[in-house]
């Protein structure tokens, strides 16, 4: 029985992040553009900490457990940067199928593994925090859906990767 409970979590995972990833790809970069049936879903911003953490945080997992390079790569940005993810929203509706409080929760266990929009904002996190903005300046693009714009490659297993 909890194997079929574990199966089927899976599946809607991976229903919700293939949804978030065409959402995502086929979104205009500019809310307002979006049609007015989006609108509902583009206000509703997901949990997130607004403050720094007071305590230790989870462990992210360890991205030896993932035989792809992109999810090695994403899951070691995740366990350098947690304190900046703990901070994030996640916009693939993690929060209400499996209960997550932030992209951070996304990386504690194999939910992001399978999931582009979260492997999409935890880069976009990661790459705004090196040029040096807050969490609070990376919270407000990432609602404003600048993570869409990642290009995911340069970390997987593409000719291209670095």
């Amino acid at each position: 029985m909890l194997r079929g409970s574990a199966v089927l979590v899976g599946m809607c995972c991976v229903a919700f992040s293939g949804f978030a990833l065409l959402h995502a790809q086929n979104s205009p970069q500019n809310p307002a553009q979006n049609p007015p049936q989006h609108a509902a879903a583009l206000s509703r911003v997901p949990p997130y900490h607004s403050e720094p953490p007071k305590g230790p945080l989870p462990a992210t997992l360890d991205p030896k457990l993932f035989p792809d390079r992109l999810n090695q790569k994403v899951y070691a940005i995740a366990g350098k940067e947690k304190k900046i993810l703990y901070q994030q929203p996640c916009y693939c509706g993690c929060d209400r199928e499996v209960g997550h409080k932030s992209l951070l929760d996304c990386f504690c266990d194999r939910h992001a593994s399978i999931c582009a929009a979260c492997k999409m904002e935890a880069v976009f996190a990661y790459q705004q925090y090196r040029k040096g903005k807050s969490a609070a300046q990376i919270r407000a693009e990432i609602i404003a859906g600048k993570w869409r714009s990642v290009d995911l490659s340069p970390y997987g297993d593409s000719p291209k990767a670095k």
